[in-house]
């Protein structure tokens, strides 16, 4: 199965128990902090990392705008990741891309930065993760540097192909040689996260629920491990 296919056929997933799983795999945080949904998505994005780096301009004349290569080369289960530094104060996305993205089939974009045209990804219902909306226009101030090249977001390091989770909560990127791993371990913790909500309606105390010996540790990984190899 691929990477994408093992984090999609897991029931029930999100941005939570994605960052869970690389809690408990031992892996450096990937969370996005900062990067929200522009407007209230609903559900959970799910798909591969399709990356860009924007940046200062310089020189002169034409250039192409930033991401519309990547978007013209979109396909379903994309995710158009566009790193900016963080900068709020010019936008990298707006809804003509969006309606690109769309005809693609473009799952979602994702953007250290700004974008503009909220009501066109809303009304079309494109999610758009970013750290701010802003009416200025990228024309003339900022360009692609490069795209499907490694990128950094928020110290976070993407590349191109690895799997993106983003929802309401926010967005969890897992590498993708670590997919498979986990996937499963986030299966394991919806299905117990699961039986604990079951525990407090039926009346158990939240103090033993909630207790850290309820949760699964690096250790419990490698019992299992060596468990496997017996």
């Amino acid at each position: 199965m691929s990477a994408l296919g093992a984090m999609r056929d897991v029931p029930g997933l999100d941005a939570c128990a994605v960052s869970d799983a690389l809690d408990t795999l031992g892996l450096p945080p990937s969370v996005l902090t900062g990067v929200r949904p522009i407007w209230p998505v609903r559900g959970v994005v799910i798909g591969r990392a399709r990356t860009v780096q924007a940046g200062e301009r310089t020189g002169t004349g034409p250039r192409a705008h930033i991401a519309a290569a990547t978007v013209e080369d979109g396909a379903p289960g994309d995710i158009v990741v566009v790193a900016n530094g963080g900068r709020t104060d010019v936008s990298c996305w707006g809804g003509i891309l969006t309606e690109a993205a769309l005809r693609k089939g473009v799952d979602a974009v994702i953007v250290d930065g700004a974008c503009r045209d909220v009501a066109e990804s809303h009304d079309a219902a494109f999610p758009v993760f970013a750290r701010a909306s802003v009416p200025t226009s990228a024309r003339g101030r900022i360009v692609q540097l490069s795209s499907g090249e490694p990128i950094e977001v928020g110290g976070v390091e993407i590349r191109d192909g690895d799997i993106v989770v983003a929802d309401s909560t926010g967005v969890v990127v897992v590498p993708q040689a670590w997919a498979g791993q986990v996937a499963g371990w986030a299966r394991r913790i919806v299905t117990r996260e699961a039986q604990m909500r079951d525990q407090v309606r039926a009346g158990a105390s939240i103090v033993d629920v909630m207790h850290d010996t309820a949760f699964p540790t690096p250790g419990d990984l490698d019992e299992e491990q060596q468990g496997s190899h017996e």
